[in-house]
């Protein structure tokens, strides 16, 4: 009976035991799944908040930004003027685009300021705000060409004698300007080109400027003439420093008829104005050296109403007449701009016959036309028939612009 109780204790005690360890393991396992769903859903936490700090911090960075950028908005404009005169405490005399001229006040933060100099002033007070530096740019070159040009002497027929003298009076003094203080003469300022259009004149000033490496400058003479007063000699005379800063420079002045026409005793305040562009262009040509980097090249086809005062010597004294084409310059220029054709049994010298009073722009005109008719009818080559047709319909349309000048 002792023996049985006994075991029967141990065999208890044994599943006592044994329920301990299944109700200790649950425990563990139950409080361990807890532990680990709190910790993921922490680090999703911590992440979430870690974006949108970063979003916050984006958020706070745009609105600054828009904000900034909506002050700058709000805030008046400021009046460029120049200084021309400085004074002690502070004390400044400017001058504003329109001309006037105002006595203003400065800050001692404004160090280095002296006559001259480009400032930022407030419109109401007047005072000077700020000292800006001007970029060393000229607004000219929105209103000029300024390229290396590409035509050489080569691409241009029956002008021999032109050539000569322009080459003379452009070439020459840009490329050995020692021969001319070796014979002790001073070369002209520049040429003025004058004949019917289309007989190649910008194309000579092209020419001469590549074959002197220089910077060609072209401009309309009636670009010339601003609306406001000053404005047109204001911009010759920055197209002259714009040509002295890219020396060497051919300044060639296209229709100068538009600007340099003969002047009248009373006339209209535009009139008025255009003399005043003119004769500041007059005053820059005075300024000139003979043996400058710098030449200028006229043209114009309108020789008979331009004013004495462009011609006279020191000036554009040198005149070149460029005419019509004859039979062997004809030739010439037929020859240049059919060279890049295909041509078919085309006699060049028998269709000179048939272009007689025609110049280079129209003769140009005849080869692209004579292209044409034989596009129209499929061909790859051009033959005689369509040169001669396309004479027909050069001179026909020329003489409907002849009959439009005269009946208007």
């Amino acid at each position: 009976m002792v023996n049985r109780e006994k075991n029967k204790k141990e065999d208890f005690a044994e599943i006592v035991e044994q329920l301990n360890k299944i109700s200790n393991t649950k425990i563990t396992k139950n409080v361990s799944k807890p532990d680990n769903k709190l910790e993921e859903e922490n680090n999703a936490l911590n992440n979430n908040l870690k974006r949108m700090e970063e979003e916050n911090f984006m958020l706070k960075e745009m609105f600054n930004k828009a904000n900034a950028e909506l002050n700058n908005i709000k805030k008046p404009a400021l009046l460029v003027a120049d200084v021309v005169n400085i004074f002690e405490d502070n004390k400044a005399v400017i001058k504003l685009l329109n001309g006037n001229k105002f006595y203003c006040y400065f800050s001692q933060e404004i160090k280095n300021l002296s006559p001259g100099d480009t400032v930022l002033v407030d419109q109401k007070s007047l005072n000077i705000v700020e000292k800006v530096e001007v970029a060393d740019n000229f607004e000219v070159e929105k209103f000029v060409i300024i390229e290396k040009p590409q035509e050489n002497w080569g691409d241009i027929g029956g002008l021999r004698k032109e050539i000569e003298e322009v080459k003379e009076v452009i070439e020459l003094p840009l490329k050995k300007p020692h021969l001319f203080k070796q014979i002790g003469i001073k070369p002209p300022k520049g040429t003025l080109l004058y004949g019917p259009p289309g007989t190649g004149k910008t194309l000579l000033a092209k020419a001469v400027a590549h074959s002197t490496n220089a910077t060609f400058i072209e401009i309309v003479g009636s670009e010339l003439v601003q609306k406001f007063i000053g404005e047109g000699a204001k911009l010759v005379k920055e197209i002259f420093n714009l040509a002295r800063k890219k020396a060497p420079a051919i300044v060639f002045i296209d229709e100068l008829d538009a600007l340099a026409a003969r002047r009248m005793e009373t006339g209209t305040s535009g009139e008025r104005e255009v003399s005043r562009t003119f004769m500041q262009l007059l005053a820059e040509l005075d300024g000139f050296k003979h043996l400058d980097n710098v030449k200028i090249i006229g043209a114009t086809n309108r020789i008979d109403i331009l004013d004495t005062a462009i011609t006279r010597p020191g000036r554009l004294d040198r005149l070149i007449h460029i005419g019509l084409p004859d039979a062997e310059g004809v030739l010439e220029i037929l020859k240049v701009h059919s060279k890049n054709m295909n041509l078919e049994k085309v006699k060049l010298k028998e269709l000179v016959k048939e272009m007689e009073n025609f110049s280079g722009a129209e003769i140009r005109a005849v080869c692209t036309e004579a292209g044409y008719f034989a596009i129209r009818e499929n061909r790859s080559s051009i033959d005689q028939n369509d040169f001669l047709e396309a004479i027909e319909k050069v001179r026909i349309e020329e003489d409907d612009e002849d009959h439009k000048d005269i009946f208007g």
